[in-house]
């Protein structure tokens, strides 16, 4: 994986920088995986704006990850990694020995031709989803379900990675992207390896366009608006605008919004990093 700087012919590409998609094999998408994307800019059903900051954006399709991996015991090949508009990271199809085909969350280092599979009789090997009980302790791992069947919730987007610490009963201590050490069940499946497209983190966009190409509108700053309009606006001249808060008036930056009788508090070891 690697990323092109662009020579500024345009301002928009003087500071931008691209993925160079170095580990893409091709440009079309199975079909059978498709499923149509709604847009809702931001609107419940009744209308109204939910979500600021959010409207136009390029026509997408949804590509149908399988986040369970519960094909178990059947092996499979990888055909192709292939670009998602719809997430961070890169997606593999992957056809099995019965001729069913699946999209996965592609890891870093899988390639076309790899076997993969899923279950308790497979290997500690890239790509391959296992019980946490099962996978050698220290692993880096990905794509981890949170409850049995569940599928994966945690550790999916570009990059990331957990690690295995340590087991004890029927928990395992696994250390999160964001620093936080939790237990999860030794039954939760996990996949061996870190999340691809990990030079994610170093593209520049170049210009506000590409923002809007990607569903997000222009966001006005707080600290510019009025005192009817938001907590931090108002003041004469360039005035600060006091401690950052939301437009409803919840304090950001430090304030920590979890909820101190959470029942799953209990499965926190260590909170994540301020």
């Amino acid at each position: 994986m690697s990323v092109r700087k662009l020579k500024p012919i345009t301002p928009g590409q003087r500071f931008r920088v691209v993925n160079g998609f170095d580990a893409i094999t091709t440009d079309k998408p199975e079909k059978s995986l498709l499923a149509p994307l709604k847009k809702s800019g931001g609107r419940n059903s009744q209308g109204k704006m939910t979500i600021r900051h959010r409207g136009g954006g390029h026509k997408r399709r949804y590509r149908v990850i399988d986040f369970k991996r519960d094909k178990q015991d059947v092996a499979g090949t990888v055909q192709s990694i292939q670009y998602d508009p719809n997430r961070t990271a890169f997606i593999a199809m992957v056809e099995y020995t019965d001729g069913e085909k699946r999209y996965i969350v592609a890891q870093n280092g899988l390639s076309v031709g790899q076997k993969i599979s899923s279950g308790e009789k497979a290997g500690p090997e890239i790509g391959n989803a296992l019980p946490l009980t099962n996978i050698p302790l220290g692993t880096i791992i990905s794509c981890i379900e949170l409850r049995p069947g569940q599928g994966a919730v945690m550790a999916r987007s570009a990059g990331t990675f957990a690690q295995l610490m340590a087991r004890e009963g029927k928990f395992a201590t696994i250390k999160l992207p964001s620093g936080e050490t939790r237990l999860i069940l030794v039954d939760c499946l996990a996949t061996i390896g870190a999340v691809s497209n990990s030079d994610h983190q170093l593209l520049v966009s170049g210009k506000a366009g590409r923002s809007r190409w990607l569903g997000r509108r222009p966001r006005t700053r707080p600290v510019a608006m009025n005192p009817v309009d938001h907590p931090m606006g108002g003041g004469e001249g360039r005035a600060s605008g006091g401690h950052p808060r939301s437009k409803n008036g919840i304090p950001a930056k430090g304030y920590r919004t979890r909820s101190k009788t959470k029942s799953t508090n209990r499965y926190i070891l260590e909170r994540r990093k301020k």
